[in-house]
């Protein structure tokens, strides 16, 4: 027991020395595509983002930044006569303030609060016999969103994150007359929702 309570005082005492230093700069950013056919329903779901980011340290350990970039989604279903596709795209902003807690001397924990904002369209078309009829609507959203990562430092310039879930709340509002607000929450540690990506620091 003395053993373990002394390991435990040594690594406290480690963690509070290592620092993500002020007036850091570090590039990352997410890219990702995934499509998904499903042959027994005759789907086929399409999805793409693009959204660099670029972080400042303001004090140890304590980012600030802003992500812009571009996400689409695509679902089309296919029926005898015809289809049903459905069309997502936008334009994407994300400022956000992050603040990393030290496990080691190249291992970070964070949370990430971040205000994401999506400005673009949705579009609907369906073909039937040939006969094709399409409807586009613009729409804004506008959310709040928390998420725990992890961050580990192979050099002084690189690091591999992973943030694991959600916790978040977004609205949108689509431009048609007498339409109503689309409310979304999401909240979970979800292993299914674990993202992972490399990021690059201008070490000073």
């Amino acid at each position: 027991m003395k053993k373990l309570l002394l390991t435990a005082a040594v690594v406290a005492f480690g963690l509070s020395n290592a620092q993500i230093a002020k007036g850091t700069t570090y590039l990352s950013g997410t890219v990702g595509y995934s499509s998904v056919e499903d042959n027994n329903e005759d789907t086929k779901d399409d999805n793409f983002a693009v959204v660099p980011t670029v972080g400042y340290f303001v004090a140890p350990n304590l980012a600030v930044g802003l992500g812009v970039g571009y996400a689409s989604t695509s679902k089309k279903e296919n029926f005898n006569n015809g289809y049903d596709k459905n069309t997502n795209a936008a334009f994407v902003v994300e400022p956000f303030a992050r603040k990393y807690w030290t496990l080691g001397d190249k291992l970070y924990i964070f949370g990430q609060l971040s205000v994401p904002m999506h400005f673009g369209n949705e579009k609907s078309e369906e073909n039937v016999n040939n006969t094709t009829v399409s409807q586009k609507v613009n729409y804004n959203s506008f959310g709040v969103s928390v998420k725990p990562g992890l961050d580990y430092f192979l050099n002084k310039n690189w690091t591999i994150e992973a943030t694991i879930g959600e916790f978040g709340y977004s609205t949108s509002k689509y431009d048609i007359d007498g339409a109503k607000n689309v409310n979304n929450f999401n909240f979970g540690l979800n292993l299914a929702n674990v993202g992972v990506g490399v990021k690059y620091v201008f070490a000073k």
